[in-house]
């Protein structure tokens, strides 16, 4: 029997989310991609870990699409970038919505050093400086470089310039998430992202 819609409420913020065409197993691919990638800047940045993302999808009353470490596990592993090939590799529109509206949650709560990162990376910028001198944006950059080459199969390849801005390019697109209408804006990259 399938259950009622009371039984698992449909958060509000899913109407912020507009889709006019179910996205093809490619933007599915590039969304899965990239929900990793944001997540893993927010896990370096913030030292964030499963738990965190679990008491955020319980804050939201997401916990039916997203409520237990192994059903996150399998979410992240679906990132066709990872080296391990034992997640489940489909990820559905419902899943990639509530990863959306976690990681904007989370963005929220972790504003503060977000919005410090930001801050040292344009003085760091404006005096000439490289960000690994800053100590927040140095360790910001060795955990997303160590934890990047850890994780992805393309990790010990990659140079590490591309790392460091990738890094510095989720760093300020998590300052966009965490504002308001961040899940709209988000949402809107990942479907603009999936199209390439």
């Amino acid at each position: 029997m399938r259950p009622s819609l009371q039984a698992v409420p449909i958060p509000a913020s899913f109407a912020d989310l507009p889709l006019a065409q179910p996205p093809d197993g490619q933007q599915l691919e590039n969304i899965k991609s990239h929900l990793d990638l944001v997540l893993l800047a927010l896990e370096s940045l913030a030292g964030l870990s499963s738990e965190a993302m679990l008491q955020a999808a319980k804050e939201l009353n997401l916990e039916a699409v997203i409520g237990d470490r192994v059903t996150l596990w399998r979410l992240r592993q679906s990132n066709p970038l990872r080296k391990s090939s034992g997640g489940r590799k489909k990820l559905d529109v419902e899943e990639a919505r509530s990863l959306v509206l976690i990681i904007c949650h989370l963005a929220r709560q972790q504003q503060d050093d977000i919005r410090r990162a930001c801050a040292l990376l344009e003085q760091m910028t404006e005096q000439g400086q490289e960000p690994h001198r800053a100590a927040l944006l140095g360790d910001y950059l060795d955990n997303f470089s160590n934890t990047y080459q850890e994780r992805m199969e393309e990790g010990e390849a990659i140079a590490s310039a591309s790392l460091v801005g990738l890094a510095l390019k989720l760093l300020i697109d998590l300052l966009f998430y965490g504002a308001k209408n961040g899940h709209r804006r988000l949402w809107l990259a990942l479907i603009d992202q999936g199209k390439t």
